[in-house]
């Protein structure tokens, strides 16, 4: 199983931060189930000011995560699926959106929340996607991030501003 080792996501209090989750579109049932498991987090953390942006699919995550991060939104959370098919064209979008989310993050100092499943079944995305019978909550897990890794950041920042 793939979240073997994880920490124990304690619930964050976010509450006052802007976040936005950007969801791709392919996939309904594993996307429903993502953006389920965001959402859930989000309310259990305190999060009131939250927008879910849908795109075409997850090679589109990259390009609107980076217009959300320069709005000025706390944190944002990407969620979308690949799954693999007979071609290349899995290796290539899973490559392009990884990096790109990378660099969003890097180049605006926000948080990115991590949820692209790449996956070799659709069995192994619906195991990862939150729904009743999962394994996984792939969605509330991105978000947790997101949320802990903008409450260190605040905290970082009010830090550096009072030194």
């Amino acid at each position: 199983m793939s979240g073997h080792g994880a920490p124990a996501a304690a619930p964050v209090d976010a509450a006052g931060l802007r976040v936005a989750v950007v969801a791709a579109s392919w996939h309904e049932v594993v996307m429903d189930g993502l953006v389920a498991g965001a959402e859930r987090t989000l309310r259990a953390s305190g999060v009131t000011d939250h927008l879910l942006v849908r795109v075409p699919g997850s090679f589109e995550l990259p390009v609107v995560t980076a217009e959300l991060a320069s709005q000025g939104y706390d944190a944002v959370v990407a969620l979308g699926v690949v799954i693999r098919g007979g071609t290349p064209h899995f290796d290539f979008v899973c490559s392009a959106a990884t990096e790109g989310l990378n660099r969003v993050a890097l180049d605006h100092g926000v948080p990115v929340g991590f949820g692209l499943l790449t996956c070799d079944t659709e069995e192994q995305a619906l195991d990862r996607a939150g729904l009743e019978g999962s394994a996984e909550d792939k969605g509330a897990e991105a978000t947790h991030a997101a949320l802990a890794a903008a409450l260190l950041l605040r905290d970082l920042r009010s830090r550096a501003a009072r030194a």
